[in-house]
């Protein structure tokens, strides 16, 4: 087969599952994984497709993640009172990570300026503390998501490897008693999985519209949060279920 050939079918493969796996196309093509990484970074640097950890993701499906500022206005009032909530979680010297999430951001505008290190893939967020004279803000740097104002890929997830926080604070798209947390865009379902990993504590700050949704990427089961934070308008049998599933759930008051 033609190189040309090969790339021609590795992107009607990735437009059609949405990402694919390096291992996948290899054993699919029977050649290394060597070639199809490079065949992967030749497609990429033509603005075929977006690398991805251990793979890559179609535009297409890249495209599918809700502007920022879509999200920034989508229930107001419930995402303010989660990140309310969620600053009395921090103290003092506290070392946190924030997410790309529209509730992180409402977050940032509500932490008081004390010592913090604040590690973050977000631009809103980082602009949002840069007044705040006490609080220091790490950038993880990375490839620029203008739909979602962050930083992703493989630069960013290896960035935070170099870190460990003490709590990390996110959000995501769905999510799902069985299944877990999930998000639409597997660049950013693959940095939420970092963020947990070097997090010693981790909140997941969801108002009630997420609950039994399952988007594309799977980002983590419930063992691995240690708290939730949801609203007044979680349904009860919700907030049960995932009690009985030993979830340590906080349903805020009207």
């Amino acid at each position: 087969m033609l190189v040309a050939e090969r790339y021609e079918q590795i992107l009607r493969m990735v437009d059609e599952k949405g990402s694919i796996r390096v291992s996948e196309l290899s054993r699919q093509f029977g050649v290394t994984e060597e070639t199809i990484r490079r065949d992967l970074d030749q497609l990429e640097k033509a603005n075929k497709l977006r690398r991805s950890h251990g793979g890559a993701v179609s535009l297409k499906q890249e495209k599918t993640e809700s502007p920022y500022f879509e999200r920034e206005i989508k229930n107001i009032h419930a995402k303010r009172k989660l990140a309310k909530e969620a600053v009395n979680y921090v103290e003092e010297n506290d070392n946190i990570i924030l997410d790309a999430s529209s509730t992180a951001w409402y977050m940032a505008k509500e932490l008081p300026d004390i010592p913090l290190t604040i590690l973050t893939n977000s631009i809103k967020v980082a602009a949002e503390l840069s007044d705040k004279g006490n609080i220091q803000v790490v950038s993880t740097g990375g490839l620029l998501s203008s739909r979602s104002l962050s930083f992703v890929g493989p630069l960013a997830e290896r960035s935070l490897d170099e870190y460990h926080v003490d709590k990390a604070f996110l959000s995501c798209q769905g999510i799902h008693l069985k299944r877990g947390l999930s998000d639409s865009n597997e660049l950013q379902a693959h940095l939420k999985q970092k963020i947990i990993e070097v997090a010693d504590s981790v909140y997941l700050l969801v108002d009630h519209s997420k609950f039994g949704v399952q988007s594309f990427a799977r980002i983590a089961g419930w063992k691995e949060i240690d708290k939730v934070i949801t609203d007044a308008q979680a349904k009860a049998e919700d907030i049960q279920q995932l009690k009985e599933m030993q979830v340590n759930v906080q349903k805020l008051m009207e």
